[in-house]
């Protein structure tokens, strides 16, 4: 039986491995790996995203809650940047929040950047795909233990893949 602990381990090395395999980040002979950024022009970006993928990792959009097929997703894996297929979250750390979008207590390591964000005339905290620079939602500090975070994205800039596949 595999535990949180293992879960999460495997889920870092295959998002790892993954970025490796796919170009999206480069090992130096050191063993040292950095992320490749990911600048498209918005011509390109509408052409990579639907329209409502491009509102909101390109203009800060909001998907509606409750509409996310991700929201009810159980599957262990991986949820990824929807713009550029960065591992984001593990599914070990998803959690219902019962706001309606898809919540995580923890990112992965260097997936993400925030930034303050005074959109609805008060501070929140943006979440911000480190690849892309995609908005994917924001994280608020009243999230279970043992972070205390709630990072609540749009299920539309993320994508999911299962640890099965």
């Amino acid at each position: 039986m595999q535990t949180r602990r293992s879960l999460m381990k495997s889920s870092l090395s295959f998002s790892v491995l993954s970025l490796l395999a796919s170009g999206f980040i480069d090992q130096n002979t050191a063993g040292a790996t950095t992320l490749k950024k990911l600048s498209l022009t918005d011509a390109e970006w509408k052409k990579r995203l639907t329209p409502q993928q491009f509102q909101v990792l390109r203009h800060d959009g909001t998907e509606h809650s409750f509409t996310s097929l991700l929201l009810h997703e159980t599957r262990s894996g991986i949820f990824a940047c929807a713009g550029c297929a960065l591992p984001l979250f593990s599914s070990t750390t998803k959690f219902d929040s019962g706001t309606g979008w898809p919540s995580f207590w923890r990112a992965l390591d260097h997936a993400i950047v925030t930034k303050t964000d005074m959109s609805l005339g008060y501070e929140r905290t943006a979440v911000i795909c480190r690849r892309c620079d995609g908005h994917l939602g924001h994280v608020f500090d009243d999230g279970p233990k043992p972070t205390g975070k709630r990072f609540c994205m749009n299920g539309v800039a993320l994508t999911f893949r299962s640890a099965a596949a």
